[in-house]
């Protein structure tokens, strides 16, 4: 019974429907909080806005004004004593593994939201809902997985979205993309490109092309690099869903 759900799927059904959850979480964090409400380089439809606000809430329980206010005193102070998770100040350990947590205690400092988390959501939804009810939505995502597909599907999969994002979102960009990897630009941070495909985490692979143009819509700068969300981006363009500032 613990294998019962409203879905039935074999094995490789709920790793599928594993790899889609994590990746519009992904997509979330690259396009919305990242590159549309941090850093201005886009303008997205008040509905493509709202529904990945939800679902971020939904699955990850960030609230934006805080995650906006830390990544923008990352790039305020990179590499210096007030960076909230570089590798080269705190160890590549210490974010790779530790991240969420470093991201967690910075987003406790209320003058770092104050300073830093200016022009965000602010309305009746995110004061009533979303800033107060923080972990209400990863709990009702729980038991959504739990009763679509089975309490045991469901938990490892529920299981995998808390443990993808954190990892990947907070350990390997603000870790190893400080650390490790190759870099087009000499920029005056440690920024580096992990990858020159951004697939897994949406584009946020090509970090170093990001500090070098941090309010660019686009993280890819060579022809062999791929930018998975510069697409998205392009897509909803052209679905009139966005308007790109600086490309």
């Amino acid at each position: 019974m613990l294998y019962a759900g409203l879905i039935t799927l074999p094995w490789w059904g709920h790793v599928v429907a594993t790899l889609i959850f994590t990746h519009v979480t992904i997509v979330g964090v690259t396009i919305y909080l990242h590159r549309h409400q941090a850093h201005r380089a886009l303008d997205l439809h008040p509905a493509v806005s709202h529904f990945f606000r939800f679902w971020l809430w939904l699955t990850t329980g960030m609230i934006t004004r805080e995650w906006v206010a830390v990544h923008r005193k990352h790039h305020a102070h990179c590499e210096g004593p007030h960076d909230p998770h570089s590798p080269q100040v705190l160890g590549i350990r210490s974010v790779l593994w530790g991240g969420v947590l470093l991201y967690m205690k910075e987003a406790e400092n209320r003058d770092t939201i104050r300073r830093y988390g200016a022009a965000t959501p602010s309305d009746l939804l995110e004061r009533r809902v979303y800033s107060r009810y923080v972990r209400t939505g990863v709990v009702l995502f729980g038991l959504l997985l739990a009763a679509l597909f089975g309490v045991v599907p469901g938990g490892l999969m529920f299981a995998a979205q808390m443990v993808w994002i954190p990892f990947f979102a907070a350990g390997v960009i603000n870790g190893v993309g400080h650390y490790a990897g190759y870099r087009n630009w000499e920029t005056s941070d440690a920024s580096t490109n992990i990858c020159p495909w951004g697939i897994l985490i949406g584009g946020e692979e090509l970090h170093n092309n990001h500090h070098a143009f941090p309010t660019s819509a686009r993280l890819s700068r060579k022809w062999y690099e791929c930018d998975i969300g510069w697409g998205y981006i392009r897509l909803l363009s052209l679905l009139r869903l966005a308007r790109i500032k600086r490309a």
